[in-house]
C-alpha cells in the first residue's frame, strides 16, 4: 500500500487579495472564538508581511508573532493597531442583521 503523503496547509498563502482578506477575518468573527480572530490576524498579517505591519504599527515582530499565534492573548489597543494597519474596519451590525 502507498503512504499518502501530505503537507502542511498554510492560509496566508491563499490571502491574495483585500476581498479574500475580509472574507477570511468576517468568518473568524463569526466563530465568536477570540483565539480564532487573532490567529486569522495572524495569518493576514504573515500574508502581507509580518515585519511591514510592525512598522506601521509601531510593535516589535516577534510581539505581533507571539500576539497573533492561536496560543496568543493580545490587548484590544493591538488588535485595533493591527487591524488599522492591515487597512481594514471594524463594524457593528444587531446579531439578527445577517
Amino acid at each position: 500500500m502507498a503512504k499518502t503523503r501530505t503537507t502542511p496547509w498554510d492560509p496566508a498563502e491563499h490571502l491574495g487579495t483585500d476581498e479574500d482578506i475580509a472574507a477570511y477575518l468576517e468568518a473568524a468573527f463569526e466563530e465568536g472564538d477570540p483565539a480564532l480572530v487573532a490567529a486569522a490576524l495572524g495569518d493576514i498579517a504573515r500574508a502581507k508581511g509580518m515585519t511591514q505591519l510592525a512598522r506601521e504599527t509601531g510593535l516589535g515582530r516577534e510581539s505581533l508573532y507571539k500576539a497573533l499565534s492561536p496560543s496568543g492573548n493580545p490587548e484590544f489597543a493591538t488588535i485595533m493597531k493591527v487591524i488599522s494597519a492591515l487597512g481594514l474596519k471594524l463594524h457593528a451590525a444587531p446579531a439578527g442583521s445577517g
